[in-house]
């Protein structure tokens, strides 16, 4: 009896399989189809990804964030594979997508101020406005750069203080880079009395600054009476050094300046007080 079942049930199956032989074996070549496709879309985001990372690589953007986008670019491709793996099968693809771009923008809703120093992180690898070793000053904050992070930048100030800053924070704002260009400018305010030989003075403060090695003889040297002050002349000497001495160059003509100053009898302007004392008659 059992025999008799088993044999009906395989002439059965014999039956409908030769009924929906072609819708078998459309079904059959759409598996074989989907299952191709993804195996080129993994195939072909292994590659894609390997030669998206090198181009990175020459371009030297910083490793952590070429890693990270050259996963994301790995996985837009398989997503892509997968949903035309997916229409293969006759799934509805629209409606994925649409899952798709739904849970894409909570997501960034969600994350939309990582996303944004993310994508300032890139912005700041590409183009490169600071560099790590850098001193740079971004709106109310100032430091060298030591290394610029997928969301962040840390900066090391002066005195020794770091500063983590977002950056988003620094895109969007004026970043003042004081150490990209070789050579800068120093510019000195000298005071004396009014009473000073103007020549004078522009001769000793050039000679200080031709006479020093440090400074550029090929760069502008400048001396000019900037402004009269009822007790004093204002003058501004300006001359260019390297950026790494900058600093240096500045303290040690400061000295030198004064040094040549008094030399010469030039004298500092002070500024007089006169203090009158009315006589008053008390009467008691």
């Amino acid at each position: 009896m059992q025999e008799c079942n088993v044999i009906n049930n395989m002439n059965y199956i014999s039956h409908w399989i030769i009924l929906h032989q072609k819708i078998l074996i459309q079904y059959i070549i759409n598996i074989i189809s989907a299952i191709i496709i993804m195996l080129t879309g993994i195939f072909t985001s292994k590659v894609i990804a390997k030669t998206f990372k090198k181009i990175l690589y020459h371009r030297k953007i910083d490793t952590t964030i070429s890693d990270f986008l050259t996963i994301i670019t790995r996985y837009i491709v398989i997503t892509i594979s997968t949903i035309i793996a997916l229409g293969r099968l006759g799934v509805q693809t629209t409606s994925v997508i649409a899952i798709l771009g739904a849970a894409g923008m909570a997501i960034g809703l969600a994350l939309q101020g990582s996303l944004s120093n993310f994508a300032a992180g890139v912005l700041l690898i590409i183009f490169s406005p600071l560099r790590v070793g850098e001193y740079v000053v971004c709106k109310n904050v100032a430091g060298t750069v030591l290394n610029i992070h997928v969301f962040y930048t840390t900066l090391k100030t002066l005195d020794g203080k770091i500063i983590v800053v977002p950056n988003g924070k620094i895109t969007s704002n004026n970043i003042i880079n004081y150490s990209r260009e070789p050579c800068r400018r120093n510019e000195f305010i000298i005071n004396v009395t009014n009473n000073t030989n103007v020549d004078l003075v522009i001769k000793v403060l050039k000679d200080v600054m031709y006479n020093e090695p440090r400074v550029l003889k090929n760069k502008d040297i400048i001396v000019g009476l900037n402004k009269l002050e009822p007790y004093s002349m204002n003058f501004i000497a300006r001359c260019w050094s390297n950026t790494n001495i900058l600093n240096t160059v500045y303290w040690d003509l400061m000295v030198q300046f004064k040094k040549a100053l008094d030399d010469n009898k030039i004298k500092s302007p002070c500024k007089k007080l006169k203090i009158y004392i009315k006589k008053t008659n008390y009467v008691t």
